[in-house]
């Protein structure tokens, strides 16, 4: 805008000049064919303005012959004659004949030219005042409407760039809300979000607003898993405290007893008494070993280690699996359903043997004499499954989500008969999980069935190590 009205005042600048320019021409040349009598009789430049009157401004200049001393007048806007001194007369010779402008004191500035006659020479003058003021005005008011242009080109501009980053401050208003949250530490609910409208995926800024709440929906998920996890952890903790307290106490317990019975005497009740008690001692440790070795079994499944991959007869597995559990539970019925052709997976034959015995001495356990437990064993397409089926009287629904949880227990609906410890059915999943199989339950009164889904064997199975 600045360079346009620059160039734009430049133009019409030299138009006016151009405009002045053939105004002083015509007027050189009328003038001078009027004044030729006046001129050739010796009249002044102030007495031939009197003699014939001009245009208001207009200057004249005559001289009527070589080395005379040249005369000079200015037309008033009121008629009036003013003659030129000496000086002003030398400031109108010293014209640039490049542009014929010239500024006299007192007088103004003029743009002049001559003409030659026979009588002398005539200079004629036109004030450049209206051309000055034109072309001052013009610029005001270029410069004016620039500056008000700018003015408002700025306003719709910013207006323009804060309505377009709205949606990116409603992202950045977010992100900081969010992080002033505590993050580190007790349950955690990020429920802030960039608003719908800020989040249009049509837009690029709207894309950030939208990628910005995906991601907050994962690190939410995430927090929620982690405060699952830790809530997890802490029941684990507790349950284990609570598993190993109650061996440790019998254990010192009877120590503490055989050690002070032996203190006293040495005769044969005491000697019995001190074996009783190392029995218990014994008892309690293997009771121990069990629970640690079942939770270092764990450890080592979530670490991805603890299997030896082989092609396993899963068919033959449950037999043999069901041929321990008879003499276990004589007073449950066993039934076996399998196929003739034997069903083979490729997966570690100890870990999947104890899947099978935990499931089998769950049934045993929690159901009660007289109930049937059916396997089956079937392929289904590319995938293994096995089936343990019992009529017992079903799963606490309460519980039921929970059953495959670390020191979960089932007792509020089943008759517990041994001190389990809740660890059987989570290392079956973690078994499972590891061939990456899966294992579900459904449980309802007469009806309770535990489903595990394996891989077939494949074409060239990993041989055992």
């Amino acid at each position: 805008m600045v360079l346009v009205g620059v160039a734009t005042s430049a133009i019409l600048g030299s138009v006016l000049e151009a405009n002045l320019a053939a105004q002083v021409a015509n007027a050189a040349s009328r003038t001078s064919a009027l004044v030729q009598r006046e001129l050739a009789s010796g009249m002044t430049a102030a007495q031939i303005l009197r003699e014939q009157p001009q245009q208001p401004g207009l200057l004249l200049a005559v001289q009527q012959a070589p080395g005379l001393a040249p005369t000079g007048a200015v037309m008033g806007s009121d008629s009036t004659v003013t003659p030129l001194t000496d000086d002003q007369i030398a400031q109108l010779l010293e014209t640039e004949e490049e542009t014929f402008v010239v500024s006299i004191d007192e007088v103004g500035t003029y743009r002049v030219e001559g003409r030659a006659t026979p009588a002398g020479i005539v200079v004629v003058g036109i004030p450049r005042n209206e051309v000055a003021a034109n072309i001052g005005q013009m610029l005001t008011t270029i410069g004016l409407l620039t500056a008000g242009g700018l003015i408002l080109l700025g306003l719709a501009t910013a207006w323009t760039i804060r309505a377009g980053l709205a949606p990116l401050r409603a992202v950045a208003d977010t992100a900081e809300r969010v992080s002033k949250l505590p993050l580190d530490r007790g349950e955690v609910s990020i429920v802030e979000r960039v608003p719908v409208a800020q989040a249009d995926p049509a837009t690029e800024i709207g894309r950030v607003g939208e990628a910005l709440n995906t991601l907050l929906d994962h690190v939410g998920d995430s927090l929620s898993a982690r405060q699952r996890n830790e809530e997890r952890m802490r029941a684990f903790v507790a349950d284990a405290s609570h598993e190993l307290r109650t061996p440790l106490a019998s254990i010192r317990g009877y120590s503490e007893l055989s050690l002070r019975a032996l203190s006293q005497n040495h005769d044969d009740a005491t000697i019995d008494t001190a074996e009783a008690s190392l029995d218990r001692i014994q008892a309690q440790s293997l009771r121990m070993t069990t629970l640690v070795e079942d939770l270092l079994l764990l450890a080592r499944l979530d670490e991805g280690q603890e299997l030896v991959y082989g092609a396993v007869d899963l068919t033959r597995l449950v037999v043999e699996a069901v041929g321990d559990a008879r003499p276990a539970g004589p007073g449950h019925t066993w039934v076996l359903d399998v196929t003739d052709e034997p069903v083979q997976v490729a997966g570690d034959t100890g870990r999947l043997h104890q899947v099978v015995a935990n499931l089998l001495a769950n049934a045993r356990t929690h159901t009660p004499e007289g109930t049937t437990v059916t396997v089956t064993v079937r392929r289904d397409g590319d995938t293994a499954v096995l089936r343990v089926h019992d009529d017992g009287p079903g799963i606490d629904p309460r519980v039921r989500d929970e059953i495959f949880e670390r020191f979960s227990r089932a007792d509020r609906s089943r008759a517990r008969q041994t001190g389990g410890t809740g660890l059987g059915l989570s290392i079956a999943r973690a078994i499972v999980d590891a061939h990456g199989g899966t294992i579900t339950v459904t449980s309802e009164p007469g009806d309770t069935a535990f489903e595990v889904r394996l891989p077939a064997r494949p074409e060239d199975p990993v041989p055992a190590a």
